[in-house]
């Protein structure tokens, strides 16, 4: 198993991916309580979604460890829930059996651009600097993410966001997770980021700030309200709104995955000449997973960026995804003892790692502006729209336009023209 997933050659080893795979999971742990309640609001049967939720997070990480050897794992993803449930079930009317079969089909469609090799072509034509600034805006995006989970930041009428209430003892209890895990990464600490939230969540429980579970184990939900209604479903996409709804489920879920992968490979210096090793098995364990989770009965899944907590804690192979999908297939049993893992544990956590994704803004080339805008852009739109897709856009959107101006054009792979048209047309769809 050392020499499969190249344990001496990537420095690491079983107790350090172990750790990093632990860490992962709990960064991400809220999906299991989240999703349900999300598409609860489409009218799902919460229960058969907790367990579909952690089924197919287990099976998609799974794959992505074993088959791509990469320490990133696979969940239905925020974002991808709330558009499923707000804007296509609610705001739309369309039933949530309808919805899924258009994830279903989302699914099918993206393993058949995956095996011809078409996603792949795509994310090797991504420039180097927009691959950087996608990775410090990802960076940006789940330090974010983790500033207003705790409660630091909070939303405020006059100005968007404000400083929330630092007397509160969650927002405290996030100050001391952050300044814990400084410590240890300042004293070269390996898994500091794993410790700090342990220590963090152990403080919370000492504190009475995070309440201790009223029990441990917890019987398995039933699927039966959800499973293979997609598949059932099918012959529902019958217009031509939902063909839109279909295509815009696959373009979210194409970027949102495209712009994680290029992140945490990044971070962990996985890259290849601006290439992404095995991109064709990684992109292939991300689409079955949509497909596998559709059946089950959950809105898409994606790569998920909090998989670089367990980068920051070491995690170089896939085998740190076999131990994140053995703890989501566990988590079936023992879902009380999440509810230990609270926002104020994961987001010192996400604070952290937001600072150690930045770092990659070292490698844009600031000193030629038609370089330094577009990837600006797609840095700061990120955590502004609250959309790692819509950050890929502006910049994507402005970088063949900059570089034409500059009389760069040749340099530009003919593939990102097509995206330059195709972000155009779907931008009034992301919004």
């Amino acid at each position: 198993m050392a020499r499969y997933f190249r344990f001496s050659e990537l420095n690491t080893s079983f107790s350090q991916e172990t750790i990093a795979g632990l860490t992962t999971f709990l960064a991400m742990a809220y999906i299991l309580f989240v999703n349900p309640s999300v598409l609860g609001d489409a009218h799902m049967d919460k229960g058969a979604v907790y367990t579909a939720t952690a089924l197919s997070a287990a099976i998609g990480t799974l794959i992505m460890g074993i088959l791509a050897r990469y320490p990133i794992a696979i969940a239905p993803g925020m974002g991808l829930n709330a558009f499923f449930t707000y804007s296509v079930v609610i705001k739309l009317g369309i039933p949530w059996e309808t919805a899924l079969a258009g994830v279903f089909i989302s699914g099918v469609i993206f393993v058949i651009i995956t095996i011809f090799k078409i996603r792949e072509k795509i994310i090797n034509a991504i420039p180097a600097n927009l691959k950087h600034a996608t990775a410090a805006g990802i960076g940006l995006f789940i330090a974010f993410i983790g500033l207003q989970g705790s409660g630091i930041v909070v939303k405020n009428d006059s100005t968007l966001v404000a400083l929330g209430d630092v007397t509160d003892p969650k927002v405290l209890l996030t100050f001391f997770g952050i300044l814990v895990t400084i410590v240890l990464l300042v004293r070269n600490v390996k898994a500091a980021v794993f410790y700090g939230m342990i220590l963090t969540a152990i403080a919370g429980l000492c504190f009475g700030v995070i309440h201790k579970p009223d029990a441990v184990l917890a019987n398995i939900q039933s699927l039966s309200p959800v499973f293979g209604v997609a598949v059932t479903h099918i012959p529902d996409i019958n217009s031509l709104q939902l063909v839109i709804v279909v295509l815009t489920f696959l373009f979210v879920g194409f970027f949102d995955t495209a712009g994680t992968l290029m992140a945490i490979a990044n971070q962990a210096g996985l890259l290849r000449d601006n290439k992404l090793p095995r991109a064709g098995r990684a992109l292939l364990a991300d689409s079955s997973s949509i497909v596998i989770g559709s059946v089950l009965g959950t809105s898409s899944t994606t790569a998920y960026v909090e998989s670089s907590s367990g980068v920051a804690a070491g995690g170089r192979t896939g085998f740190a995804s076999i131990i994140t999908g053995l703890l989501f297939i566990i988590a079936l049993f023992f879902s009380p003892l999440l509810n230990v893992i609270t926002d104020q544990v994961t987001a010192p956590a996400l604070i952290i790692v937001g600072v150690l994704m930045a770092t990659s803004l070292k490698n844009i080339e600031w000193n030629q502006i038609e370089i330094a805008i577009p990837a600006f852009l797609t840095m700061v739109a990120m955590p502004l729209t609250y959309s790692i897709t819509t950050g890929i856009a502006l910049g994507f959107v402005v970088y063949p336009i900059t570089m034409a101006v500059k009389g760069r054009i040749k340099e530009l792979h003919p593939l990102m023209y097509v995206l330059f048209v195709l972000f155009i047309i779907f931008l009034p769809f992301l919004s």
